[in-house]
């Protein structure tokens, strides 16, 4: 793998796997979007408890830390418990997704990480896009 891996925040993986280019603001779901349609299976990211490349264009991310910062970081908590992975792991992006939606979304496991979430609404009616990348039959995960 490369030695310049993307930081990604492990509930990002959800965000992810959900988007439909609605977010916080137009620069945000462009940018959200540019992420989505650059990153490969095989590129490399290094998990964080903090802001992000998803972040960079967040109005919620001010000098560098999101407004609600122990909201999110137990929802990056929750991720990497059930993936079995920690902060600073270095994996593929393909891997990575796999995992969340194996060990969180087909689990069930989004709605009680993250329900409280103001975009819930969009990722429960949804399939994760994780879902027909991986070739697996779950929709929401709920």
């Amino acid at each position: 793998m490369s030695s310049n891996p993307l930081p990604l925040r492990p509930h990002h993986g959800m965000c992810m796997a959900y988007f439909v280019g609605r977010g916080y603001s137009d620069a945000f779901s462009a940018h959200m979007a540019a992420l989505l349609e650059e990153l490969e299976p095989g590129s490399p990211v290094r998990l964080t408890v903090g802001t992000d490349a998803v972040c960079a264009a967040c109005p919620n991310n001010v000098g560098g830390m999101c407004h609600k910062p122990e909201l999110v970081a137990g929802y990056d908590r929750s991720v990497l418990e059930l993936c079995g992975l920690g902060e600073g792991y270095i994996l593929s992006f393909g891997d990575f997704a796999d995992l969340v939606q194996e060990r969180v979304l087909d689990q069930g496991m989004r709605r009680e990480i993250c329900g409280d979430c103001q975009w819930d609404g969009i990722c429960s009616v949804q399939p994760s896009r994780w879902s027909r990348r991986a070739g697996n039959a779950s929709a929401s995960g709920d």
